[in-house]
């Protein structure tokens, strides 16, 4: 164990604010290294470390009294780590003891201790009780540190047996106790009777809700409360509800503040306002109530009970009911742990809990006992946790470990949403309230109990799958969107029955004949639709568990139905229907009827009545939703039996009236209906039409001479040749619509994105034109009015220009746009001069009549105008006008001028210098006023006056009391310049000043005057304005360049370009802080990089961003930063922020926080505070930052009212235990950021009956002084981890997050100021109208960092963007089906906290949870929009590998997705157009993506095939003796399906719109370039294979692709792991396809290699077993790969073997080609080609047993075997090529033939591998896939190492993988070295 002696020196408390300014500890604190079951001795071992460096003694007795207690808790050293610690503690203690022994003050330790207690207490904590002017967090610890002194004294007072202790310590103890209770720490709101006088509490709003809260009138308390009650006095509603239902004290902590905060923000942001702002208002309580019972009541109202909101007579008791309802539902959420995943069972348990609240409440007495009725879970602090959430999680558990971490089928346990949708049913009311143990709902965990009490094994039953089981199999495709396949398998067939009757008009689609032949079409739907009706019997068959009567009735008779139809149809169809009599004569009866239909038409029209009820359900949207939300009998059992496509689902709770508005539903319809026009047109004509006629031809070739072995030789049709030819051609028509979804949503949202006015400002010199009307523009979006502002498009959109007069909101926007070019530079973006060109004067200068734009547009315009009037020779008026003709030059010379004038008044003090130079600008701006100015005044001086005067502001600038001489000379000077060298003619009154009189100075004493007072002041009083003044002023006048290039740095120009463009987009108008929504972010983390430790930092290249650092740590070198530690830290924080760290995370994150303090206080302030500027508050003195009433405290309190920021690290309590330097990291980072807030999930090992078990808790902690002080501890009701790792990291801390709105960031994303001030309009979008519903997530655009870092990167990045920008746009509107794709969107935090959360947890199924909280919202009657005004940063995976994770996790979750509930009921729940959207939006495009790659192995397969036949030769031998064109053309015909290229569109469109077409084009030629194609491709190769992999056996899993910048050398074996089965394998197969169709048909550096191909062959050989990973040996990465084929179904099995088939027809077709066979076709040939390879595999059977058995002791023998087999080889291959014409070219056509059959017999034994191993042969199919493995390798390697030879060939890799780096300048290496010293 470490053991530190001194505290945390370098960790400093600062404002969150100075992001520049890090302070960091990097030691691991011993007081945290303590084993879990010792956690209560932490205090202690924290008070040893504080006070050790005053006095070591009485340190050393705190720990010693630390180790007597650690060994009281556990005399047996039975925890984990007990033992441990406890030597490493007593071996301290002893060596400790004689130097603290030798400091001791005192004679003995008791006196020690007892002097130090009286000290600390007089000095320490009296001193900092000041009342009001305290500082709370201090004094609350210290008060902590001297309750842990005095346990000590009492300690060391009973060893030495010193019975009596001063009366002043036992007075001094009995002070602290109580305080101690009082001062308990707090989250956000000090609810104690200390914190009453805190800033935040004295607001109104806060004062009305915890005013409601205290009121307990008439509530009858239990005895222990009463006493409790009586003393304290302070007890509120939830208080009650706690003793009631016995919930945990530090939950009633947690939902307090939560309640309070909820009910006060909605308090303020009332409209009309409330009346007295210290009552609370009606109105805020019924919102809240509204939004957290709605899905409550909605549930009720769907099982058909009466809801338990329950509400009194009297309007006093009114609101403490809605209080006490909305409290005990809180408190329920607040400690329901997984079961907050359960929205449904949390209705279930708030029902029954509210029903016996009321019961309290109205006094019902129980008819058995005869007394008031009692809560059924009631009593101790835990009872609900252990009663009522323990054995539902225990449940929840159960089922998650049948689930063998995501390993066993779905359909064998219960995930989250199958416990949940127990509770859709009225079943649930069986379980009664008390729960009963034997409820079916318990089913799983009575019989483990059962079990348990037996003690033999039984078969554990299952509480069941609910309505949908997640069946691994490819036909969930097909089921979920069985409409669109349908629709597209009809529209198919009727195009190819057009296009088979040859040149047919419009016209002639409407005969009789072609209408009949059309008409089949509905036999095929008949079929699909029977086909649907099975798949949904057989795929929820495992369901069974909960089936009832009503639904296995209706899938029978839908079974039944639908096959009546598929028999039906087709026999009236071919009127083969023969009918009885009577019917015969009703028949004829109708014929004769003029006009009537015929029967098949009758028929046909009766099967198409439910597609009508769709069609009208359709076309009113608001009927579809009335429906299905309505109560009536009637209305139920329509939608229990109806067939059409909608309403096949089972009446269940989600799904129901989802549906858009009618403009919303004819956008996404004109949308589709424009789409599928193009789609089928095309297909027609290009696809489907040019193939009928050489269909035809080849249907009629007769006399074919096959090449081989046929089956059916009399077959006449070839459907083998046409099934070839048709077969890519169907499988494009079904794939090319995600093609032309592309181009569509490409077009549109160009269209879309044009009018949103993105890209209109995109460069500087576009800033510049606009940045007039930029001030304006800021004023109506960010700053707020009681004017509302008319949203929507205009095709112009100005804004007034601010004017001069408007100098209060001039100030605002300087005040905006300067705190944001602050934090540029605090960023290092830009350097200490740009900073200064950029920011516009803090303070408003009153005499100032024009606004004081930014330097960067003025700079060069005072040189310019000075040349003009130096050289001018007209009138005033034509100078005057060429000078305002650029606004820019006009303000710049009247800034200077009026500048200059105030500079010389304080400046000038003497009284006749005063005069004079009155006189001068007197007689100056007459002759202006006169337009007589360059009459009076001679111009071409004027250079030499500036000159002057810019030597004067530079020694201002400095400020150097020596120069005071030169001062007095300069003026002196320019006052002569003036008179003599620029005056036409002397002035009178001047010339008196000046000589007149006798006591007036001489000239030459002009401004020299010291006595008795200075003619000047110099130095002049500096303050801040002064400086800005000076500094700026010099900029202005010496500057002579254009600033067209300030900022330089790209990132800063984009930054900024993105915020002035936004401002000119509609948003809402921002409301008052006071009245806006408020907001909580979250950060998932779990053990990634915090901060970059010294030892990562390496130090290559430079950059500006590097420059700039440097310039403000003030060093000249790189070696001056590594001088000092201080220079280390920063460099240290400077590198985190730019990896993906947390750091940069927390830094973003708290600009929001900044954001609003700075628009409070524009908010509050006087305008002349706001003409003072907001710098003056920025950095508070210390009165300010103690006095609760200063603007600085009011700012804190509105910004910790609106904002809160919760990082859950949920390792983080692990992470102190074991002295991990990131839970230092983490430590620093709330040390720096004082609002920040984490979250961890703390195990605690806890003795309970001799027994030591883990017990979880939910701890949320923040930083006081320099430690973490913790806050809520809430106990779980086990480990927090049952389904995946970051939805139960999100969930356990979303209890600490508080307001309406909710912003989940991910661990890789960044913020900026400028984005973070338009927070307010965002939130507001809540309350806008967005359609039928309004939002519940609001989607945000993100901007990817790590473009940059490589062209992968830049490919990724440019990829994601368009993804994330034109992608999402366009499924907002006008398509409605965007969902959460996570990181930055903001969540409706109510509306989602009430329905399941933020995210879904079951283990596989949501492996990519974020997706699934959109289908969440959007099943219940959500609303997902997405606004592009505002941006959060994201940095993304920059290496090959990380990047093919990244994939693979993606697609696996896709995978899952197309597998899951959700997205079949959103496939049939949505209308027909809708549904498109979502399939090809989501796994729609992965599907299209498997088709692709399907398609190129029919194309090819299908090509070998006819060539291997023969089929191909006859057919080019038949279109050549006919001349026929169209076969030869077809047959010659490459399908080029290339979706990556295409899939490129939207990224074109996006960079033109926002970068300029031109940089579009750019951009994609030199992606071309780079092989961009290459990359595409590749990446599909990734994607399809994870995802069918994924589908068919499972094993999706979290991959963790890691953050870092990873530019480095990958070893080969490395790549060859991860890429083998994915692509190698592929690749290869592919390889041999296209050598064969070729043969048979007839249409790095060196070193590194070699270090490469020794690691490689070294992990081929290592063998596997237990505990060898994958990296280490071939064996144990073979197992792995296999992994998925452990776990998979029969029918993974199966469909295995079935595709491992294909391998078999390359021996089939090949054999009969070679030289050996003579031309026989006979089966024979074919028996004799395995008699090869079975003689092959003995021969190397019998090598491998001679080794094992003659190796050793025989090695003659094994020679002269070895020898024998050689010799019979060479004689057999002799006779072959003697006797049977076998040639070379045979041997190589054989090893084509024969390689493919290899890995197909490996392929299926290992698919059937229990049976290959109960065989004995598991060790051959080892061996054989060794050999594949080393063939396959070698394939791979043997060009790269040929390429090695040449040194150009690593600098081209070089140049083209890192072009992006290069050419901006970014120090790749140097921002870390990852790994690179051992690579």
């Amino acid at each position: 164990m470490s053991s530190i002696d001194s505290g945390p020196q370098g960790l400093t408390r600062r404002s969150s604010r100075s992001a520049a300014a890090p302070s960091f500890s990097t030691e691991v604190f011993d007081h945290e290294v303590v084993p879990s079951s010792l956690g209560s001795i932490v205090p202690i071992l924290r008070v040893a470390t504080e006070i050790e460096p005053e006095r070591p003694r009485v340190a050393y007795l705190c720990r010693f009294y630390a180790f007597e207690k650690a060994d009281r808790l556990d005399p047996n050293s039975s925890g984990r780590g007990v033992r441990q610690f406890k030597t490493g503690l007593l071996q301290r203690l002893e060596r400790e003891n004689s130097s603290s022994l030798a400091s001791r003050v005192k004679k003995s330790d008791a006196r020690e201790i007892q002097s130090f207690y009286q000290q600390y207490y007089q000095n320490y904590v009296r001193a900092l009780d000041k009342g009001e002017q305290a500082d709370r967090a201090q004094l609350g610890k210290a008060y902590q540190t001297a309750g842990v002194l005095f346990e000590v004294l009492c300690a060391v007072n009973k060893t030495e047996k010193v019975e009596e202790v001063a009366p002043e310590i036992i007075a001094a103890a009995t002070d602290v106790q109580e305080k101690k209770e009082i001062y308990t720490p707090y989250n956000i709101l000090p609810l104690d009777s200390a914190g009453a006088t805190q800033s935040i509490m004295q607001l109104e709003e806060v004062k009305a809700s915890v005013a409601a809260l205290w009121n307990t009138r008439g509530l009858n308390w239990p005895s222990e409360f009463e006493r409790q009650r009586q003393k304290a006095g302070d007890l509120d509603l939830l208080d009650w509800l706690r003793a009631m239902f016995g919930f945990q004290r530090d939950n009633v902590r947690n939902q307090r503040e939560h309640l309070i905060l909820l009910l006060a923000n909605n308090h303020t942001s009332l409209d009309p306002k409330p009346g007295p702002l210290n009552k609370l208002d009606e109105r805020a309580i019924d919102a809240i109530m509204d939004k957290l019972f709605k899905n409550y009541r909605t549930w009720c109202k769907f099982l058909g009970r009466k809801h338990s909101l329950r509400l009194p007579q009297g309007q006093q008791e009114i609101q403490q009911r809605k209080i006490l309802y909305m409290g005990l539902y809180l408190l329920i959420w607040g400690e329901a742990a997984n079961v907050r995943f359960m929205p449904e069972c949390l209705c279930y348990i708030f029902h029954n809990m509210a029903y016996e609240l009321h019961g309290l409440l109205a006094g019902n007495v129980s008819i058995v006992t005869g007394e008031n009725i009692k809560p059924s879970y009631g009593g101790d602090d835990e009872s609900f946790l252990r009663k009522v959430i323990t054995p539902i999680y225990h449940v929840i558990e159960k089922e998650s470990k049948k689930s063998k971490h995501g390993k066993a089928p779905h359909s064998s346990w219960c995930n989250y949403d199958d416990l949940n949708e127990y509770f859709w049913s009225t079943d649930c009311f069986h379980l009664g309230w008390p729960m009963r143990d034997d409820g079916d709902f318990f089913k799983s965990t009575r019989d483990a109990v059962a079990k348990g009490r037996k003690g033999f094994n039984t078969k554990s039953e299952s509480t069941g799958k609910s309505y949908f089981v997640e069946t691994r199999t490819f036909w969930h495709i097909f089921r979920s969107f069985d409409r669109l396949w349908t629709f597209y398998i009809l529209a198919l067939q009727a195009m190819i029955i057009i296009a088979w009757h040859h040149n047919i008009s419009v016209a002639d689609i409407f005969r009789m004949k072609m209408l009949h032949d059309l008409s089949s079409i509905f036999i095929t739907a008949s079929f699909l639709r029977f086909l649907q009706s099975v798949l949904d019997l057989i795929l929820n068959f495992p369901g069974y568990h909960r089936w009832k009567f009503t639904d296995v009735l209706r899938n029978v008779l839908k079974i039944l139905v639908s096959l009546a139809w598929a028999i039906l149809l087709p026999l009236f169809y071919v009127h083969s229907f023969v009918a009885p009599n009577k019917i015969r004569d009703v028949l004829s009866k109708v014929h004769e009827v003029k006009g009537a239909p015929t029967l098949y038409v009758v028929v046909v029209i009766l099967y198409l009545l439910p597609n009508l009820l769709a069609a009208v359900l359709f076309i009113f949207p608001m009927l579809r939703r009335w429906i299905e939300n309505s109560d009536w009998h009637v209305i139920r059992l329509l939608l229990w039996w109806s067939q059409d496509g909608y309403l096949r689902v089972p009446r269940i709770y989600v799904g129901r009236g989802m549906h858009e508005s009618q403009f919303s539903l004819l956008k996404y319809t004109i949308f589709w209906v424009l789409l599928l026009c193009s789609k089928f047109a095309f297909s027609y004509f290009v696809q489907i039409k040019p193939l009928v006629k050489p269909t035809k031809d080849i249907m009629n070739i007769r006399h074919v001479k096959y090449a081989w072995h046929e089956f059916f030789p009399q077959a006449k049709k070839h459907y083998g040749a046409v099934v070839s030819l048709w077969a890519p051609v169907v499988l494009v028509y079904f794939m090319d619509t995600q093609i032309w979804y592309a181009i569509y949503s490409t077009l549109y949202g160009g269209l879309v994105g044009a009018f949103d006015r993105l890209g209109e400002i995109r460069t500087l010199g576009m800033l510049r034109s606009r940045f007039q009307s930029l001030p304006g523009a800021f004023n109506t979006c960010l700053v707020p009015s009681d004017k509302t502002k008319k949203r929507g498009f205009s095709l112009s959109k100005r804004f007034a220009e601010v004017s001069a007069s408007r100098r209060t909101e001039a100030a605002k926007f300087a005040q905006i746009w300067n705190e944001v070019i602050c934090s540029f530079r605090e960023e290092d973006l830009i350097s200490d001069r740009e900073m200064d060109m950029l920011l516009v004067p803090y303070s408003s200068d009153p005499s100032l009549k024009i606004i004081q734009w930014p330097p960067f547009l003025l700079a060069s315009k005072i040189p310019i105008a000075l040349d003009m009037a130096a050289q001018f020779r007209s009138r005033d008026a034509d100078l005057w006008k060429r000078i305002c003709t650029d606004e820019y030059m006009k303000c710049a010379v009247i800034e200077c001028y009026e500048s200059f004038k105030h500079l010389l008044n304080i400046l000038v003090v003497g009284e006749n210098e005063k005069r004079m130079i009155g006189i001068i600008i007197k007689e100056i701006e007459s002759s202006i006023s006169k337009n007589t100015f360059l009459e009076n005044f001679r111009m071409s001086p004027l250079p030499t006056l500036c000159k002057k005067f810019v030597e004067l502001v530079e020694i201002l600038k400095v400020g150097d009391p020596s120069k005071r001489d030169t001062v007095v000379l300069l003026l002196q000077d320019m006052f002569e310049v003036v008179t003599r060298d620029m005056m036409v003619n002397e002035i009178r009154e001047l010339a008196e000043l000046g000589h007149g009189n006798k006591d007036s100075m001489s000239r030459n004493q002009l401004f020299a005057g010291t006595h008795p007072k200075p003619s000047i002041i110099f130095p002049p009083v500096v303050t801040a304005e002064w400086e800005e003044q000076v500094r700026r002023l010099y900029i202005l006048l010496t500057v002579k360049e254009s600033a067209s290039d300030v900022p330089t740095n790209l990132e800063a120009r984009r930054r900024v370009a993105f915020f002035a463009n936004s401002l000119f987009m509609d948003m809402p108008r921002a409301p008052r802080v006071r009245k806006m929504l408020a907001f909580s972010v979250m950060t998932p983390y779990y053990s990634e990089e915090t901060v970059y430790s010294k030892s990562d930092l390496e130090m290559e290249n430079e950059d500006d961003e590097w420059n700039n650092f440097m310039e403000r740590v003030n060093c000249k070198n790189e070696s001056e930063v590594r001088e000092n530690e201080e220079n280390i830290l920063h460099l240290r924080h400077w590198v985190s922020l730019r990896g993906q760290t947390l750091c940069r995370t927390v830094r973003g994150m708290m600009y929001y926080r900044r954001a609003l303090k700075l628009q409070a206080f524009l908010d509050m302030a006087t305008e002349e505070e706001i003409l003072k500027g907001y710098k003056a508050f920025t950095v508070p003195s210390e009165e300010d930052k103690k006095s609760q009433r200063s603007t600085y405290a009011q700012l804190e309190a509105v910004a910790d009212m609106k904002f809160t920021y919760v990082a859950t690290c949920q390792n983080y309590g692990n992470q102190k235990r074991s002295g991990d330097r990131r839970a230092t990291d983490i430590l620093n980072l709330m040390v720096n950021n004082p609002a920040l807030r984490v979250a961890y999930i703390d195990e605690v090992e806890e003795g309970e009956n001799g027994k030591v078990q883990k017990v979880y808790y939910s701890v949320l902690v923040k930083a006081v002084d320099t430690l973490d002080q913790e806050i809520y501890r809430i106990k779980l009701p086990g480990s927090a981890k049952v389904g995946e790792g970051k939805p139960e990291n999100q969930n356990h801390a979303i209890i600490f997050s508080r307001g309406e709105a909710l912003q989940t960031i991910d661990m890789n994303q960044d913020n900026y100021l400028e984005e973070a001030l338009k927070m307010r309009n965002l939130l507001q979008e809540f309350k806008e109208d967005h359609g039928v519903r309004p939002p519940s997530i609001l989607g945000v655009r993100e901007h990817i960092f790590t473009g940059s870092v490589s062209s992968l990167a830049w490919f990724m990045s440019n990829q994601e963007t368009s993804f994330v920008t034109i992608g999402q746009r366009v499924l907002a509107r006008p398509l409605k089906v965007r969902f959460h794709y996570g990181h930055p969107d903001v969540f409706d935090r109510l509306f989602h906290i009430t329905r399941g959360g933020i995210s879904k947890a079951s283990v596989g199924i949501n492996l990519s949870e974020d997706i699934f909280a959109g289908f969440n919202s959007t099943l219940r009657r959500g609303n997902v929009t997405h606004h592009e005004y505002i941006q959060v940063g994201k940095g993304r995976d920059v290496g090959l590998n990380q990047i093919s994770l990244f994939e693979a996790k993606v697609a696996c979750g896709n995978g899952e997705q197309t597998l899951s509930r959700d997205v079949y009921r959103l496939g049939h729940r949505f209308d027909f157009f809708r549904m498109l959207s979502c399939y090809f939006t989501t796994v729609g495009f992965y599907i299209s993506s498997v088709v692709v790659v399907i398609t190129v192995y029919v194309f090819l397969y299908g090509r070998l095939y006819l060539s291997l036949s023969g089929l191909e030769a006859a057919i080019m031998k038949f279109a050549r003796s006919k001349g026929d064109t169209a076969l030869r053309t077809v047959m010659a015909s490459q399908s080029l399906v290339q979706i990556g290229l295409l899939m490129a569109l939207p990224m074109i469109m996006e960079i033109g719109l926002e970068r300029g077409f031109r940089s579009a084009v750019s951009d994609m030629i030199i992606m071309q370039l780079q092989l961009a194609a290459v990359f595409f491709t590749f990446s599909l190769g990734t994607k399809v294979h994870y995802f069918g992999r994924t589908v068919l056996h499972g094993g999706a899993k979290y991959r963790a692709t890691g953050r870092g910048f990873v530019v480095r050398h990958e070893k080969f074996a490395e790549n060859y792991r991860m890429y083998s089965r994915s692509h190698f394998v592929k690749g290869m197969e592919l390889m041999i396809l296209l050598i064969a169709y070729k043969v048979y048909g007839s249409a790095a550096g060196d070193n590194k290699i070699v270090d490469d191909w020794d690691d490689w062959s070294k992990w081929m050989n290592n063998r596997g077993g237990i505990g060898v990973p994958a990296t280490k040996s071939w064996e144990s990465w073979w197992e792995e790969e296999q992994e998925h084929l452990h776990f998979t179904g029969f029918l993974g099995r199966f469909w295995e073997v079935v595709l491992s088939l294909r391998f078999f027809l390359y021996q089939y077709g090949i054999i009969y080609q070679l030289h050996v066979a003579n031309g026989d076709k006979s089966i024979v040939v074919y028996g004799l080609s395995w008699l090869v390879i079975a003689a092959v595999i003995i021969i190397l059977k019998i090598v491998s047993m001679g080794r094992k058995k003659f190796s050793a002791d025989f090695q003659l023998m094994f020679r002269l075997l070895k020898l024998i087999l050689f010799i019979g080889f060479m004689v057999t291959l002799v006779m072959l090529f003697v006797f049977l014409s076998l040639t070379v070219g045979d041997i190589f056509a054989s090893l084509l033939a024969f390689i493919p059959t290899g890995w197909a017999l490996l392929a299926i034994s290992q698919a059937l591998r229990p049976v290959v191993k109960a065989l004995g042969m598991w060790g051959s199919v080892k061996a054989l896939g060794r050999g594949y493995e080393y063939m396959m390798g070698l394939v791979m390697f043997l060009p790269v190492a040929i390429l090695a030879w040449f040194p150009f060939v690593s600098e081209f890799q070089t140049r083209l993988l890192f072009n992006q780096a290069f050419s901006r300048g970014l120090q790749i290496q140097r921002i870390l070295a990852g790994g690179k010293k051992n690579k």
